[in-house]
């Protein structure tokens, strides 16, 4: 049997990288998914038909998960469509790394609102509606610059340090009624943004990590996978790096 069969999951940033490869996941583990992205693009229209022809049903939402009223919005439209959400992955996030010397308000008001706010927004959206079932799994996608800090990533930093705080908090509030939060912390995971580095960089991150390579966004899929299905039922508030052995 599926280990998801039945469920209903909103991912934010489900279009593309890392937000892809779990509504992919999800979807071939027989969950519903409903993704967003910013625009719809032809990005946005191919994985809405890859993700088809798993069988399940599928939609993808044009949503800023910054924004709390589009969140609000973005989870009515869902229940409205799929009837419940079993499974939140908020996944949203971008970057704008600058040394804090040159780092601007524009950039940290930026990122923060985007990773961080976007957690709030949609986990205060779908409160009610685990609430009232009694059951529910959040997943939020922290980063091991949110458990270990990084040069020229100040904004990036605090935002993920923040999301493991929101995620061991909610845990505690929502447990009692067997909604449980946890939070993935990634390592060097090669997707369209990492690409963009200087290959020396890239390099010198390989040589750090023990299994010395670059995670894949199918790595961090699985343990989404987990997380989201009965298997992890008595594991809530914890923070899973999936890092190949960077963070000790």
């Amino acid at each position: 049997m599926k280990l998801l069969n039945g469920k209903t999951a909103l991912i934010t940033g489900g279009a593309r990288g890392i937000g892809k490869a779990i509504s992919l996941k999800f979807a071939e583990q027989g969950a519903n998914i409903a993704f967003t992205d910013l625009v719809e693009d032809e990005n946005f229209q191919n994985t809405e038909k890859e993700l088809r022809a798993f069988g399940v049903k599928v939609k993808g939402f044009v949503s800023d998960a910054s924004k709390f009223e589009d969140s609000q919005k973005l989870v009515d439209g869902v229940v409205k469509e799929f009837g419940s959400i079993e499974i939140l992955v908020n996944n949203a996030g971008i970057t704008r790394d600058t040394l804090l010397l040159r780092m601007t308000e524009e950039q940290w008001d930026l990122v923060i609102n985007v990773n961080l706010k976007s957690v709030f927004n949609l986990t205060k959206a779908v409160q009610g509606i685990m609430l009232k079932k009694k059951n529910g799994s959040i997943i939020n996608m922290s980063s091991v610059v949110g458990l270990s800090g990084n040069a020229g990533q100040a904004n990036y930093s605090a935002s993920k340090a923040g999301i493991i705080g929101f995620t061991k908090s909610i845990a505690k509030e929502l447990g009692s009624r067997n909604i449980r939060c946890n939070a993935i912390a990634p390592g060097f995971i090669i997707t369209e943004m990492t690409h963009k580095l200087p290959e020396d960089v890239r390099n010198e991150w390989v040589s750090k990590i023990p299994l010395r390579r670059g995670g894949t966004p199918e790595d961090v899929a699985n343990v989404c996978v987990f997380l989201g299905s009965e298997l992890s039922s008595y594991v809530t508030g914890q923070v899973i790096p999936v890092c190949g052995g960077m963070q000790d």
